[in-house]
């Protein structure tokens, strides 16, 4: 059977109230077929479909995701990596700056304009390159492809920090004209390949353009082995999960973002954003400075710091391989707790006035560069593309990011203090401030992260308006088409189902 937009539901709006009473089974806010704006068999058929499609991506190996969409992999890796001119840009700005060459020909001025400007650019690119890559391939593929945003990130530090490093030498006006030339290489061939990009079929869908997600679905699907039949099952899916948000949401502009379960979702996003800086990663940057302060030559601190910053990558890939096994929220609370701790022994450290106690603090720096690369930096990616719902996800990541540009203002303020003998002159003592601010980051994490491993969107939204407890996300048995089995179970047929039926349940697994 096929769908095209006369034989698919208008937008229902209607809202609906649950509660979860420890371990009593939970009610889904049921929509009943009349709601769903289906008529007669096509409703049982469309639902079924639905049911097939999550019923298939469940059953989906990593092996068996990547045969069967490898377009879809490439075309969100590929649009991720406009995330390399953000990497880029934010180390070889600030060096400018600070450049003999730059220096000589413009003066001093400073940096805060141009990154304000460049800013809204970055922001573009972290909002659009992550929602995108988590709707285009199938859910045990998310946390690879959203992961894949943060090593692009890395990716351009590491780049632009060796080319910073290159034109160290060059005299006159190429020395600070060339690392700015050698940013086009981007913008080109990515504007190129985001024209030619498949549309996302979830956005498709959610501006009711069906025919366009069906032939987007096509697009990012291998040919072999997929047949009409699975375009149509996937289609329905997507029907079926926007117009259940739909109901529980009744418009999708940024107000949206903070009325009823949506405002918890917007809460972990702009958390979980801001927590990638006050996780403690504001004072990483420094263990340069602590090993020059120990005696180290300012060539033998910059090797040093290239190869810190390559953490960035291979950080990035051993997450991929953690987080398929522990999942999201525990990688990430994780890292918080081994960051702390090292951020406490870092800030003890703190008051030996020592080369030895300044080697320490800086090899400490670096081993909580690779422990934050490796859970808590490239894990926010999934976390912040799955918790919103589907038509507010690209509004929720634009907030989430605007509180994470308003963190990292407050630190780059505060952190220089701490560290300068000018200033504050707290040191390494410094890492205590970040000691507190990760505990407290730690503490919401336990109580309001939930663990979103394994979950399809529309699983994840039923569990966010039934309010489930983060802590017992993991362990909540969901069932997306209730109403299709008890209209089959009681032999009803095309009629409207009355009743709620259980579809959100806890269940403890030892």
């Amino acid at each position: 059977m096929a769908f095209n937009s006369t034989t698919l539901p208008a937008p229902v709006h209607r809202t609906t109230t649950s509660t979860f009473d420890g371990e009593k089974p939970i009610l889904v806010p049921t929509l009943t077929l009349a709601d769903l704006g289906f008529e007669g068999r096509d409703v049982q058929e469309m639902l079924r479909a639905a049911e097939e499609a999550d019923c298939a991506d469940h059953a989906l190996t990593i092996k068996e995701a990547i045969k069967k969409y490898k377009v879809a992999v490439f075309w969100a890796m590929f649009l991720s990596t406009s995330l390399i001119m953000e990497g880029y840009d934010v180390v070889m700005i600030g060096s400018f700056y600070g450049q003999s060459q730059f220096i000589a020909k413009f003066g001093k001025i400073g940096s805060d304009g141009v990154k304000a400007i460049s800013g809204t650019a970055w922001g573009t690119f972290q909002t659009l390159s992550t929602a995108y890559a988590c709707e285009v391939v199938p859910t045990c593929l998310r946390p690879f492809v959203t992961g894949y945003v943060c090593i692009c990130w890395g990716a351009g530090i590491v780049l632009s920090s060796g080319v910073v490093r290159a034109v160290i030498n060059i005299q006159g006006d190429l020395g600070w004209k060339l690392p700015f030339m050698i940013q086009w290489i981007w913008p080109i061939p990515l504007f190129i390949g985001a024209y030619f990009a498949p549309e996302s079929p979830w956005n498709a869908v959610r501006r009711n353009n069906f025919v366009q997600a069906k032939k987007s679905l096509a697009r990012l699907r291998n040919v072999d082995g997929t047949t009409e039949r699975d375009l149509d099952n996937a289609l329905a899916y997507m029907v079926h999960t926007t117009r259940l948000e739909e109901a529980e949401t009744a418009g999708a502009g940024y107000m949206e973002c903070f009325k009823g379960t949506n405002l918890r979702r917007t809460e972990i996003n702009c958390v979980v954003w801001a927590a990638q800086i006050l996780c403690g990663n504001a004072i990483l940057g420094y263990a340069v400075v602590f090993l020059e302060k120990a005696g180290f030559g300012e060539k033998a601190a910059f090797n040093l710091n290239l190869i810190t910053n390559c953490q960035y990558i291979v950080g990035g890939i051993l997450c991929w391989f953690l987080m398929t096994r522990l999942g999201r929220a525990t990688l990430y609370m994780g890292g918080m707790a081994l960051m702390n701790v090292c951020l406490i022994a870092t800030g003890i450290l703190g008051f030996f006035n020592s080369n030895k106690a300044s080697v320490a603090i800086g090899v400490l720096l670096i081993v909580q560069t690779l422990i934050n690369m490796t859970t808590i930096g490239p894990v926010c990616y999934p976390i912040v593309a799955e918790t919103p719902s589907g038509r507010l996800r690209a509004k929720t990541i634009v907030i989430g990011r605007i509180v994470y540009n308003i963190t990292g203002i407050f630190s780059n303020s505060v952190t220089p203090r701490m560290i300068s003998t000018t200033a504050w002159n707290w040191g390494a003592k410094g890492a205590l401030f970040y000691a507190g601010t990760n505990l407290l980051c730690l503490i919401w994490c336990w109580f309001r992260l939930p663990e979103t491993k394994d979950r399809t969107f529309g699983e994840i939204d039923l569990l966010f308006e039934n309010r489930v407890p983060a802590r017992k996300f993991k362990y909540t048995a969901v069932d997306q088409f209730a109403d299709l089995h008890n209209s089959t179970a009681q032999g009803r047929g095309s009629h409207a189902l009355d009743e709620k039926k259980d579809s959100v349940e806890y269940t403890e697994h030892a």
